[in-house]
């Protein structure tokens, strides 16, 4: 069975964000997977336009090729205010056809509420998206120094559902082409 590529995205471009170590810190976990082919995306790598153009610049096209790329997404996101980056909505409006039919996992982080209230924010632009949201999330709270032992059983949860609605709407993709 070949790899699904999975695409591990860093949602914030903050200076001193936590979401690389959270995003690297998942990223290991699955790729220690035999049955994940992981690509780290990290948005602060990206010199986005401040305005959406008319045509696509070319980190607008890079991005939206390693989503196209991807079969599954896991999206590591901070919560703001009650939300999740403008940052990463952004970059999730610069593609469309990039994200149907395929799966999306979560992982927050933040202290108290663990980026619960952005995950929440984030299932619905994903509907709008035609993904497959997983149900099952991974929510680290920072107050606690990090990932412990809950969050990687977490972790594992969402990436065995990850894995198999990946390979499933791998399958219906082929057969089916997408909506």
């Amino acid at each position: 069975m070949k790899s699904l590529r999975t695409a591990v995205i860093i949602g914030s471009t903050r200076e001193g964000r936590a979401g690389e170590g959270v995003a690297t810190w998942c990223a290991a976990h699955a790729t220690a997977r035999s049955t994940l082919d992981v690509d780290l995306v990290d948005l602060a790598a990206y010199n986005f336009p401040e305005r959406h153009p008319r045509s696509p610049t070319r980190a607008m096209t890079a991005l939206t090729g390693r989503l196209a790329e991807a079969e599954a997404f896991v999206v590591v996101t901070p919560e703001y205010n009650r939300s999740f980056p403008a940052a990463l909505k952004q970059a999730i409006d610069f593609a469309y056809d990039e994200w149907h039919a395929k799966p999306v996992g979560f992982v927050s982080y933040g202290c108290a509420s663990t980026g619960l209230y952005a995950v929440e924010q984030l299932r619905g632009v994903f509907a709008g998206l035609h993904t497959v949201t997983m149900r099952d999330a991974v929510g680290i709270d920072l107050l606690r120094g990090g990932p412990g032992d809950a969050d990687l059983i977490a972790l594992d949860t969402l990436l065995d559902h990850l894995t198999w609605w990946g390979l499933a709407l791998r399958d219906a993709r082929e057969l089916r082409g997408t909506p």
